[in-house]
């Protein structure tokens, strides 16, 4: 019974099932189950980058425009405009902010707001990184799965030369040592776009993350900024304090 690491590359065996597949098939049947547990991690990167693309996209997390938008016009005293525009915004940066907004308008505790806020935007981040971690365990694996075939593949063929009876044909040799490689080759074709995919989306969230996180630190601010430029600058027709004179004192 031949191993995986042993039989020929051939795309034109037509005697074996994974004929069908064309290229593919000869693939599989030369790389063993290795490439097919390969072949599955690449189509479940393939799968979730596909998904967060359209997340991403769908909720404009780039365009964070109309939320500084928000937060000017708060910062103008027109919360109830910035409130309206939030309700037509797509993205979720745009929520979060409403909520800051709406605790600062109606007065309420700021430790309580702040709490709110830093919840809300703890989910939103989670939301954002879902499913990246199957990500990385795809560019962690693939090329040690690759190795893996690799060194199976390698102790087949020096099995076999162990086992010769007569000399060894150096065709057969090269052949179960380029088919052994095969899986390292294929397991790094995997990792590589997989990791600059993973770290790309890591970029955007980080991004979007700390643009958040400055939106909303602004809001809670806004009093203590105005406190300040009130200090520094006080109205002109306030009145001085009034300066008590001392009485005068009759003598005796």
């Amino acid at each position: 019974m031949l191993s995986w690491a042993t039989v020929p590359f051939s795309p034109r065996i037509t005697s074996e099932p994974l004929a069908v597949l064309g290229p593919v098939g000869s693939l599989i049947h030369a790389g063993g189950p290795v490439i097919v547990v390969l072949l599955g991690m690449s189509v479940l990167a393939l799968t979730v980058t596909t998904a967060k693309l359209w997340q991403f996209a769908s909720l404009e997390l780039n365009r964070l425009q109309t939320v500084r938008h928000m937060l000017a016009l708060h910062l103008e005293g027109e919360s109830t405009q910035a409130l309206s525009v939030a309700r037509r915004c797509r993205n979720p940066a745009a929520a979060v902010l409403a909520q800051a907004i709406r605790g600062h308008y109606h007065h309420l505790p700021t430790a309580m707001v702040r709490e709110d806020v830093e919840r809300a935007s703890h989910a939103l981040v989670v939301s954002l990184r879902a499913n990246l971690r199957l990500l990385e365990v795809t560019a962690s694996l693939a090329p040690l799965l690759g190795l893996l075939g690799t060194v199976l593949g390698m102790i087949e063929a020096f099995q076999q030369i162990a086992q010769a009876e007569s000399a060894i044909n150096p065709s057969t040799l090269s052949g179960g040592i380029w088919e052994a490689l095969l899986t390292t080759a294929a397991g790094l074709s995997v990792a590589i776009p997989v990791v600059a995919v993973l770290n790309w989306l890591e970029g955007c969230v980080e991004h979007f993350t700390h643009e958040l996180t400055d939106l909303t630190t602004r809001v809670f601010t806004t009093d203590l900024s105005r406190d300040q430029q009130h200090d520094l600058h006080p109205p002109a027709n306030r009145a001085p304090p009034a300066v008590t004179q001392p009485s005068e004192v009759t003598s005796r």
